[in-house]
């Protein structure tokens, strides 16, 4: 009975003690601020010292080490060098017990661990004691989505609505509904609310109407909205065989002009082929029998009249109608047949006159004579083609 009340002096005496420990407390572990709005980390310390403290705040990162933000010594508040700079401070004036901070305009790089830490010169803390922890983070509303009609709205087919936003902290979920002309909210399977996805199956005219997309996330809340239309497949028929019909009258003209221009092409050419033909005259006549002679041995006897007028510079006859030389030969004398009298004035016989024999050359009758046999030589038109 005597140990009790030196137990219970030991007791308080130890609580004593304790109680006269630095020790930091935190308010909040977790901390949570909508982007743009003001964030304050609540924390305070204990201490039977009148001595100012050395106060000092961090910022510790996922993708860094710790650094200062905000130091309170010797009495002084010093802000640090940061991005946090026109934007952080003490809740309330030093000295006092109550070191929260606050933070204003907040914005998503904002998000971390804060550590504070507390010492006093002439006060003891256990380990641990006098530091307090407190994470940040800024959550972002969604950023307004954009909805989307996947398919061609027809009677019968399938059509899927999208929806996405680009920005939200944490990742936006969503939630489609139809407003008019009647009210409808989807659920899965055909509506998926991570993807933000509608899938609407077998279309009627009753799905028609207005949908509208709602992102949402614990920050706040943005839409987007999109109109669906159900046309009929009648409809779609008459456009398809308009377009149809248009190619096919197009695909009847190219042609019916391609057709025309062929011909037109072919009926040129044919022209000009024949302008390019050579015309065969009938068949020089052979060389009579009487005009063959020894003396002819001077000529050659495959000498043609071309051969010769080109020699001497003349032109061959353009025909063989001027062509006068003797018949062939009687079958019993040497005299040729149907010789017409040879005309007498005065008692002396007369020559026919001869034709006149080109320049330089000789007449036909002499050409005849040394054995020359006619030839048709082709004349040139004035276009260049031969005749």
């Amino acid at each position: 009975m005597v140990a009790l009340p030196g137990a219970a002096l030991a007791l308080a005496a130890l609580l004593g003690v304790s109680s006269a420990v630095l020790e930091v407390h935190v308010g909040t572990r977790s901390v949570f601020s909508v982007e743009g709005q003001q964030a304050i980390l609540p924390i305070w310390y204990t201490s039977h010292s009148q001595k100012k403290p050395v106060i000092i705040w961090l910022l510790n990162k996922e993708d860094g080490a710790p650094f200062q933000i905000l130091t309170y010594l010797d009495g002084m508040v010093k802000v640090e060098e940061t991005d946090l700079k026109p934007r952080v401070g003490f809740l309330y004036p030093l000295p006092t017990h109550n070191i929260s901070v606050v933070i204003n305009a907040t914005r998503e790089r904002d998000s971390g661990q804060y550590m504070c830490t507390v010492n006093v010169a002439d006060e003891d803390s256990s380990m641990g004691k006098n530091v307090g922890i407190i994470n940040l983070t800024v959550l972002v509303p969604p950023a307004p989505p954009t909805c989307q009609l996947h398919g061609d709205p027809v009677v019968g087919a399938n059509v899927t609505l999208s929806c996405s936003s680009s920005k939200g902290k944490p990742v936006p979920r969503y939630q489609w509904q139809r407003t008019d002309p009647t009210f409808q909210v989807f659920s899965s399977p055909a509506h998926d609310r991570v993807k933000g996805t509608l899938k609407l199956t077998n279309l009627s005219s009753d799905m028609a109407g207005l949908y509208i997309c709602s992102a949402e996330n614990r920050a706040g809340s943005a839409k987007c909205s999109v109109v669906l239309e159900v046309r009929s497949t009648s409809t779609k028929a008459v456009i398809a065989g308009a377009v149809l019909g248009s190619l096919g009258a197009l695909a009847t003209v190219i042609f019916f002009a391609r057709r025309v221009v062929s011909y037109r092409r072919k009926k040129r050419d044919s022209q000009e082929e024949a302008a390019n033909e050579i015309k065969e005259d009938a068949v020089a006549p052979k060389t009579p029998a009487w005009a063959r002679s020894p003396a002819s041995d001077t000529l050659s006897k495959t000498s043609t009249l071309s051969s010769i007028a080109g020699a001497r510079g003349a032109k061959p006859p353009s025909d063989t109608s001027s062509y006068r030389g003797p018949p062939p030969n009687e079958a019993g004398g040497g005299r040729p047949r149907n010789l017409s009298p040879t005309p007498v004035l005065n008692g002396t016989p007369r020559r026919r006159p001869e034709p006149p024999a080109p320049p330089g050359g000789l007449p036909p009758s002499g050409l005849a004579r040394a054995g020359a046999v006619p030839v048709m030589v082709p004349a040139q038109s004035r276009a260049g083609s031969l005749v």
